[in-house]
């Protein structure tokens, strides 16, 4: 198993290039299982998530190529209709290929999900949406089975709760059902805006896109022909890099990069005293005189992500006051605390309350990452730790994060990636 040495205390300088983002990759090649062409995929990261789902859909059937950061798909081979427990167990995502295959062949077995242990992320706001479009859904010996014979109907779902997986599932669901669908409370994150992008530019009319309501018009079971499309960069990658540079008081600039999806980190940190230069398709962040304490509330997109949360509890470490963080969407997203704790941080709990008092000089050790973005927030953490950190565990960060060692030696900081 893999695991970080990093030498605290280096200044970061220079340009980091950002990937596509993960999250907005995932439902794209979902949504192929829609296409009745080969689709082209540019601007993918190289993380293991992608690989998870392709060849999800490789045992499917499909025919999927991947070349560096290009895929070919082609689904048109597709034989089987079950995702058996084996790649479903791995990433939680892979419930996104539950809606394009009821719709297309109107018949699928998904395996329950599984993934990162952040808390409860429930797919009944799926299946009862699925179930409004006409489908009969059963849950029998960890499988769902959904049949629509006839073809899924388009119908008002209404969510009760904001799902990014939920908005999409339904999306592509409503793509070739029969009739208008409406979804209303839908996520507006930018990876779901690409998806509706992408479908529409396909042929499929979608009105309403970037906003809570969506309205859908089906093509009646008839597939898709998708456009070739390139992956939006990944604003969780770009901002925990704004963090890296944040932490150590660095000068730093991104390229690959989308402003506009960044608002709410940005804002944050310019709230904390650091600066900005925009160019069309990078930033440049610049130091803080003085790291100033924050208040954060986790919520759906365009308020501050809970993707970034742990990053900025490792950052509000080196804050001067006291920083208040909310968590609002995810029961278990604080896992973070007790490995920072272990490095000399000063946070208390209450709840989904996180207490931060800065600043504080972190001290190097052994820490263990508990998932994706804790996993980074320990990272960060390391790149201002006195001595020598050693994070175990970083499968969490391969999950989400493309050659993050190699990024942040060519910027100077001292990591590198040993065996145990």
């Amino acid at each position: 198993m893999d695991y970080l040495k990093i030498i605290g205390g280096k200044p970061l300088n220079g340009t980091i290039d950002i990937s596509g983002a993960k999250n907005a990759s995932l439902p794209l090649i979902a949504m192929c299982i829609l296409a009745k062409n080969k689709v082209n995929i540019t601007n993918l990261p190289h993380v293991a998530d992608i690989k998870t789902l392709l060849k999800l859909l490789s045992n499917l059937g499909a025919t999927c190529t991947l070349v560096d950061t290009k895929a070919q798909v082609d689904t048109s081979t597709i034989k089987q209709t079950k995702a058996t427990y084996d790649i479903v167990k791995t990433m939680r995502a892979s419930i996104l290929v539950l809606g394009p295959i009821l719709a297309r062949f109107g018949h699928c077995e998904v395996s329950l999900p599984g993934g990162c242990a952040i808390g409860q992320r429930p797919i009944d706001l799926h299946l009862k949406a699925l179930e409004q479009m006409g489908a009969k859904i059963n849950i029998r010996a960890g499988y769902i089975e959904a049949k629509a014979p006839n073809g899924l109907k388009g119908c008002e779902v209404v969510f009760d709760k904001i799902t990014v997986t939920g908005t999409a599932n339904i999306l592509m669901a409503a793509a070739l059902a029969h009739g208008e669908t409406t979804i209303i409370n839908a996520a507006r994150e930018p990876e779901v805006v690409q998806l509706c992008e992408v479908l529409q530019e396909s042929g499929v009319c979608i009105n309403g896109i970037g906003t809570g309501v969506l309205q859908v018009k089906g093509s009646n079971g008839n597939l898709l022909d998708i456009n070739d499309f390139t992956i939006i960069p990944d604003r969780i990658e770009a901002g925990t890099y704004l963090c890296s540079a944040a932490i150590t008081q660095s000068t730093l600039t991104l390229t690959n990069t989308e402003h506009k999806h960044l608002g709410a980190v940005i804002a944050k940190l310019e709230e904390m005293g650091y600066h900005f230069t925009f160019e069309k398709n990078s930033i440049t962040i610049h130091p803080a005189k003085e790291i100033k304490p924050i208040k954060i509330t986790t919520q759906e997109y365009p308020a501050f992500p809970t993707d970034m949360q742990a990053q900025f509890m490792a950052l509000a470490t080196q804050a001067n006051g006291v920083s208040i963080i909310e968590e609002k969407l995810f029961e278990n997203r604080f896992m973070h605390v007790s490995e920072l704790q272990r490095m000399g941080a000063d946070i208390s709990l209450n709840g989904h309350t996180a207490t931060v008092s800065g600043k504080t000089q972190l001290s190097a050790t052994d820490v263990m990452a508990t998932d994706l973005r804790a996993s980074s927030a320990l990272v960060l953490a390391a790149l201002v730790a006195k001595g020598e950190t050693n994070i175990h565990r970083i499968y969490h960060l391969d999950r989400g994060y493309v050659a993050l060692e190699e990024k942040l030696q060519k910027v100077g900081a001292s990591v590198i990636r040993l065996k145990e």
